[in-house]
């Protein structure tokens, strides 16, 4: 049976979108602040989600599973993209020098358990991190590389997707496949439920690094730029 999974969860998290957009972390970088002491934890962060992401998707997909092997796009897979970011920031010994914070071990320690004990629906948090990715990364990329007055893309590499020749057939494509899992709708309304917990772990990262932010940018012109978000001002959005 057939559900229509890829409408309920664009319009089942579209609260959640809006939340995480509004959190002050988020503000900011849309508004074009950001450091590079702040940015590269966040690229720490990220390679242990996906790392742990791409593990058990890449391990469902190995043993068949009948959801998650068909949202098993390797042309999505951001964790090399990350380790080169990692070089650039941290140096070549960047593997001993980074860990995740308490707020991406617990988003990891949840992907972890879910594809233990519920694989589909990772479909969840496959489709809240890497549709997000691929739908706003190249406004993201443009801001942060002027924020962070960077020379070329070295750093940036998190939000290239060199395998997706046309990002807009691919999110058809994939549209279509959320359209087509074999799954009901218990299954689907449950998905739904899992994407917005997958926002929620996100937003906790982004309010842990407000404070790497505020340290670096000032409690004064946090609070300004922050205040003018929720005053209405008109915003980039990434999608």
């Amino acid at each position: 049976m057939s559900v229509a999974l890829a409408r309920q969860l664009r319009e089942g998290t579209k609260k959640s979108h809006t939340m995480a957009e509004n959190t002050g972390f988020v503000s900011c970088f849309l508004k074009g602040v950001v450091d590079k002491s702040t940015y590269r934890t966040l690229v720490a962060d990220l390679y242990f989600v996906y790392s742990a992401m791409e593990d058990e998707i890449q391990r469902l997909c190995n043993e068949g599973h009948p959801v998650v092997s068909m949202i098993g796009y390797s042309e999505l897979y951001r964790r090399n993209t990350l380790e080169a970011d990692l070089g650039f920031y941290f140096g070549s010994q960047w593997k001993d020098l980074v860990e995740p914070s308490l707020s991406a071990k617990a988003y990891v320690d949840r992907i972890r358990y879910v594809a233990k004990d519920s694989p589909e629906l990772l479909v969840g948090h496959h489709y809240t991190r890497y549709i997000g990715d691929l739908s706003g990364g190249q406004i993201l990329k443009k801001i942060a590389k002027n924020a962070m007055n960077l020379s070329d893309d070295q750093g940036l590499n998190f939000y290239e997707f060199t395998r997706i020749e046309d990002a807009k057939l691919f999110k058809l494509d994939y549209s279509h496949t959320l359209n087509t899992l074999p799954i009901n709708q218990k299954t689907a309304d449950l998905i739904v439920e899992e994407a917005n917990q997958a926002f929620k772990y996100n937003m906790q990262m982004f309010n842990e690094l407000e404070g790497n932010l505020v340290s670096a940018i000032g409690t004064v012109l946090f609070r300004f730029l922050t205040r003018r978000k929720r005053r209405g001002s008109t915003e980039k959005s990434i999608n």
